[in-house]
């Protein structure tokens, strides 16, 4: 049975990591999280769920990027070294995840053994904000996260997350 957002805060608490939650009515994307934002200072993102295209093998993909980024999710396969790559459906982020479509978090990574989902995080999300802010499973909270505690908690789940720097777009 996938983690709970209590059990996952509860899981993070024990590390000693501090994190900040506030509840809203369930937001399933960006723009609808920028109206219910209020006051979350830091940086938020939008997390992608994929699969290799084809059904290649390999492991799925998290990539987690500052909400603003504008990348097509074939070139980001690119610069993550991970060749064609498709959405995922919604019963592999149940799944490998335990989460529902709306819900993509690296929190989620709690509910994944360790190499089957390899994770890519936007390093500009992480060096430019004291906290970061993500689901805790669920789409109708928001909980932030110091980025360094992100990492230590990730690891402490055996997954390796990998930084990549994603090219700001051009100006036009």
């Amino acid at each position: 049975m996938p983690e709970t957002p209590e059990a996952l805060l509860a899981r993070l608490d024990a590390l000693g990591l501090e994190t900040r939650s506030v509840t809203h009515p369930p937001v399933f994307t960006v723009a609808e999280s920028r109206s219910l934002r209020g006051t979350l200072p830091g940086g938020h993102s939008k997390n992608l769920f994929l699969r290799p295209a084809k059904r290649a093998p390999g492991p799925h993909l998290l990539i987690v990027l500052e909400e603003s980024r504008q990348v097509s999710v074939n070139a980001l396969a690119r610069l993550a070294g991970a060749g064609r790559v498709e959405m995922a459906p919604a019963e592999e982020l149940r799944a490998l995840l335990g989460v529902e479509p709306g819900s993509v978090t690296p929190f989620g990574l709690v509910n994944a053994p360790p190499g089957a989902v390899r994770v890519v995080l936007d390093a500009g999300l992480l060096r430019d904000h004291e906290w970061v802010h993500f689901h805790p499973l669920v789409n109708s909270m928001t909980t932030a996260i110091r980025p360094a505690d992100l990492l230590r908690f990730l690891g402490s789940l055996g997954h390796a997350p990998e930084l990549l720097e994603v090219p700001a777009p051009a100006a036009g």
